[in-house]
């Protein structure tokens, strides 16, 4: 049988690769960015973005991977080329980094990306048409007509709207501090490591880990007065899917007990 370490050096051997790969990519777009130059094209071409991504999203499908992660990928990668396209103008050099991280906490292990907002609002149609209409935001995710819950995005930022038709943990909620921001969801890669990280530090923690039925595993922190600012913490341990009800108003419950 492949023992451990041999799937480690596997990954290792990938990871390398996938490195080389990524780095010719981002040279390729060095010669791109000079032929821009020269023929006085615009850096950024919406109808090329969207081209890409969609196109990577089938290439995903096609290959077995879940194409809304294979999506996060391409948009960093775009990210960056821009940056590098934009950044060859300045004068400065570029500042110098190690590749040892030092010494970072348990969280810091974990934690990967601002994974979605959830914001409070009194009123669930203006607040959608706001973020639609006027921003470009699309709707993700539309709940049931009476529930009370709304998901738009735009690439990959999520924000949830909850309004008090979710229910009365909702209504209390919006009565006592108003709409706004309710909390900040992170994506850590376990999230009972990330709890027993902060708890070591004393962190104040308002649940313990709940997992819905979608493998949702999350948790939140208590309000912190100092910062006005609440957060979640959350893994995903089952299908890639949208976001459910329940694990979006837990912690509202939460608040109520």
């Amino acid at each position: 049988m492949t023992d451990l370490a041999d799937l480690r050096a596997r990954i290792d051997g990938l990871d390398r690769e996938l490195i080389r790969i990524v780095a010719e990519r981002l040279a390729v777009c060095h010669e791109v960015a000079r032929l821009k130059e020269r023929s006085d094209t615009p850096i950024i071409q919406p109808a090329r973005v969207r081209t890409v991504i969609d196109s990577r999203r089938q290439w995903a499908i096609d290959a077995g991977v879940d194409p809304d992660f294979a999506e996060q990928l391409v948009r960093v990668l775009l990210t960056e080329t821009h940056r590098i396209e934009v950044a060859r103008g300045r004068a400065e050099p570029a500042p110098s980094k190690e590749a040892a991280t030092g010494d970072r906490s348990g969280l810091d292990t974990v934690a990967s990306r601002v994974d979605h907002v959830v914001v409070a609002v009194h009123d669930l149609v203006a607040a959608r048409a706001s973020l639609v209409d006027r921003l470009g935001f699309h709707d993700e995710t539309m709940a049931e007509p009476g529930t009370g819950i709304a998901v738009v995005a735009a690439g990959g930022v999520h924000i949830v709207l909850v309004s008090r038709e979710a229910g009365p943990e909702v209504a209390h909620y919006l009565d006592t501090h108003g709409p706004g921001v309710q909390h900040l969801s992170i994506e850590v890669l376990n999230a009972g490591y990330a709890r027993a990280a902060l708890e070591a530090l004393g962190a104040p923690l308002l649940t313990d880990v709940a997992v819905d039925a979608h493998g949702h595993e999350q948790f939140f922190t208590v309000h912190d007065p100092s910062t006005g600012v609440q957060f979640g913490f959350l893994s995903r341990t089952g299908h890639r899917v949208g976001f459910s009800a329940s694990a979006v108003l837990s912690l509202f419950r939460a608040l109520q007990r």
